[in-house]
């Protein structure tokens, strides 16, 4: 082995010692306080009132072109009302009216009281997918080298380390749900311009941000409870985590 190897071997140890140090801080002290603090942000998002979550599209009731028409043949010249009278039978089916192609009041702006718990939401989510990924490398570093017999602890690491992959991935469709969730409301919008006249459509955009508060309330107690039975089993083992072949055996739960 050349100088340069041993250098760089002797790193990668010195890294992986100060990451198990680092992991088990993280699990005795960091995460009891991640679970007090999602505890409040769950117990804000559940006290709010959902009739605040309603935020109407503002997007105008066009003008049926019967009525367009009249308007213009009180006040265009002849020519312009024949043009009237031949869209309004060329368009026989649209005249309860037409899409919405130009917005008066300017852009459509995204439902403020839902993106305030997103932005607050969003950071606790891609902390546990850092944390999760976290233990699990400090538990595979803990893993001993395959042998026969006495593998009663390298079980329970191996347990750990299938809950924590679980509360990663989980942790990250949390962040997807939330990406989805602005591309289909600005689907219904889209919509709603398309087919103003359509009540449906108006009234989709009001459902849909229920339920995603709804979701989101999901989610942020989902993060607390894995925040807690991570800690939680992970203390009740950490003698056989850390030691997983020593002479006493212990059970697991």
């Amino acid at each position: 082995m050349t100088t340069r190897s041993k250098l760089d071997s002797k790193k990668v140890s010195e890294f992986i010692e100060q990451f198990k140090k680092e992991s088990e801080q993280l699990v005795r002290e960091t995460f009891p306080h991640k679970v007090l603090e999602i505890d409040a942000l769950f117990k804000q998002v559940k006290a709010e009132d959902p009739k605040d979550v309603e935020q109407q599209a503002d997007i105008p009731y066009p003008v049926p072109l019967e009525d367009a028409g009249t308007e213009n043949n009180s006040s265009e010249p002849n020519s312009k009302k024949r043009k009237v009278e031949v869209d309004v039978n060329n368009h026989s089916s649209n005249v309860l009216g037409t899409r919405v192609l130009v917005f008066p009041g300017g852009a459509i702006p995204y439902n403020k009281f839902v993106h305030n718990y997103c932005e607050k939401a969003k950071p606790l989510m891609r902390g546990l997918m850092e944390h999760a990924n976290m233990v699990r490398m400090w538990i595979n570093f803990l893993i001993p080298k395959i042998e026969d017999g006495n593998n009663f602890g390298v079980s329970i690491q191996e347990d750990v380390v299938a809950e924590a992959r679980q509360v990663e991935s989980e942790a990250a469709s949390y962040l997807d749900q939330i990406s989805r969730y602005y591309l289909q409301r600005a689907r219904i919008i889209s919509k709603i311009a398309k087919y103003p006249h359509i009540e449906d459509y108006r009234q989709s955009i009001k459902e849909f941000d229920e339920r995603q508060m709804l979701n989101l309330q999901n989610a942020i107690l989902e993060m607390r409870n894995h925040y807690a039975s991570l800690h939680d089993i992970i203390m009740k083992n950490i003698d056989k985590i850390k030691v997983p072949r020593s002479a006493n055996a212990q059970n697991m739960y």
